[in-house]
């Protein structure tokens, strides 16, 4: 008797086990494991981001390194240095922390994030509702216009609304380049500021959106430049990302942030870098 209720039990055991493995393979009972299972891992990620970063003693941030004034190496010493850089190791000592930067392409920065290369971007990064599905992003800490930039001599482009048939330049996958191909234009993709105004003077094309500061950083370096803005957009926020559910990293850089605001050293590094208060809308 004994052996027959062992032979039952097996063979019961054997048909639950070939249940199982026959309802994983059914698409319509998988996505809803998959549902259940993207939570948790959100939720691991968000408990344990910062408490990874102050363990290991230091925060990496994904920066270009070549978009003056936010990010760029001095001519002299080569050392990395610019607005975020100066914002991102006051983060970093906020927390308690290292800052150690990494360089990289524009396009390659958020997916740095989502890959865990970088803990954070400081890159004068726009926020935008598209993005936000991706990324958790900061209050914002400086306000920027984009602006419309074309050769001194150029009457024909005088709004955004004059790109359609026209060319621009900027970088892969920047929030500028993506407004003026929505106006119409055809990017031509570059890698630095000063590329796109040697483009925009030679007539290799026809304007430029960009960043109002990185215009006003340029001009201050060569003042005789032969462009000017035609065109500008209103304030709008610029934000550090996180990656999506590590919002107690997100917390405690806006908790930096608010420390830097209210002690007057975010506006005194506006000042040094942008040559004005850009902090508040």
């Amino acid at each position: 008797m004994k052996k027959v209720l062992s032979i039952m039990l097996a063979a019961l055991t054997a048909a639950s086990l070939a249940g199982c493995s026959g309802g994983s393979a059914d698409n319509s009972t998988a996505e809803p494991a998959k549902e259940t299972a993207a939570p948790a891992a959100s939720a691991e990620t968000s408990s344990n981001a910062l408490q990874k970063v102050k363990d290991r003693g230091y925060l990496v941030i994904g920066t270009e390194g070549n978009w003056s004034p936010w990010t760029y190496h001095d001519e002299k010493t080569d050392e990395l240095t610019g607005f975020d850089v100066e914002v991102g190791k006051e983060i970093a000592d906020y927390l308690g922390v290292e800052a150690r930067f990494e360089e990289a392409a524009w396009e390659s920065l958020l997916a740095g994030v989502q890959a865990g290369r970088f803990d954070i971007v400081c890159n004068g990064v726009g926020y935008t509702e598209e993005r936000a599905l991706s990324y958790e992003f900061s209050d914002p800490y400086v306000y920027t216009r984009k602006v419309l930039i074309v050769a001194a001599d150029n009457d024909e482009i005088k709004t955004f609304e004059d790109l359609d048939g026209k060319t621009t330049a900027n970088s892969t996958g920047s929030t500028y380049a993506e407004i003026a191909e929505s106006y119409g234009a055809t990017v031509t993709y570059i890698d630095t500021f000063g590329e796109t105004i040697t483009l925009l003077t030679q007539g290799r094309i026809d304007a430029t959106i960009n960043s109002e500061v990185s215009y006003l950083d340029y001009m201050s370096q060569h003042p005789e430049a032969p462009i000017k803005i035609v065109d500008q957009s209103e304030g709008e926020s610029v934000c550090y990302p996180v990656n999506k559910g590590e919002t107690e990293l997100r917390d405690a850089v806006n908790e930096a942030l608010e420390s830097l605001r209210s002690s007057g050293k975010l506006a005194e590094l506006s000042e040094k870098y942008f040559g004005g208060d850009i902090t508040n809308k």
